[in-house]
């Protein structure tokens, strides 16, 4: 009887271990991402890492469009009142498939559409985005720190509804990031 529950107890735990690893491999981890101080103004310079798992693949193959939304905010401690929220910015980049071509078309908010041969191609287009200006040169006070905090996700939002009522329910159309904090000394 022994032997029985801890062969069931471990086969519970590879279960749950199983369960973790693949819930990690639908997240998006954020390997570089930092503040650069340009002539034009504070830019965002960030690296992602993530893979897109069968489902996604699937509806990028048969015509639906994906987007990826990064978001960045930066405030200001205060001890007198509430934080001041220096910057607050989104970017969104979409990602399509088009069968007659057979290219991947990725789009950037703001810029000319660029095309791919191959999905990896594409990604890594998405993944090691362009320096991304935030904010003008005069939005942050020099010498003030800041607390930076960026995160990246699929934006289920810009999917039509029936597709957005079938994201919800179904986890392989969840891929985000925890966010990332570091304290930046702007220049």
């Amino acid at each position: 009887m022994t032997l029985r529950f801890f062969c069931l107890l471990a086969c519970q735990l590879l279960l749950v271990f199983a369960c973790a690893q693949a819930r990690a491999a639908d997240a998006v981890d954020i390997t570089q991402a930092e503040i650069q101080l340009s002539e034009d103004g504070y830019r965002l310079k960030a690296r992602f890492a993530f893979d897109l798992n069968h489902e996604l693949q699937d509806a990028l193959q048969n015509g639906i469009k994906l987007h990826f939304t990064t978001e960045i905010e930066m405030t200001r401690p205060r001890w007198w009142w509430r934080d001041e929220k220096a910057v607050l910015a989104k970017r969104t980049v979409g990602i399509s498939y088009d069968v007659l071509t057979r290219q991947y078309n990725v789009l950037t908010t703001g810029s000319l559409p660029q095309s791919f041969t191959t999905l990896e191609e594409a990604l890594s287009q998405i993944r090691s985005p362009a320096r991304w200006l935030i904010a003008p040169k005069g939005a942050l006070k020099q010498g003030e720190v800041y607390d930076v905090s960026v995160r990246m996700y699929m934006d289920r939002d810009y999917l039509s509804k029936p597709l957005q009522v079938n994201a919800i329910n179904d986890s392989s159309w969840r891929l985000a990031s925890n966010r990332k904090t570091f304290a930046y000394r702007a220049g």
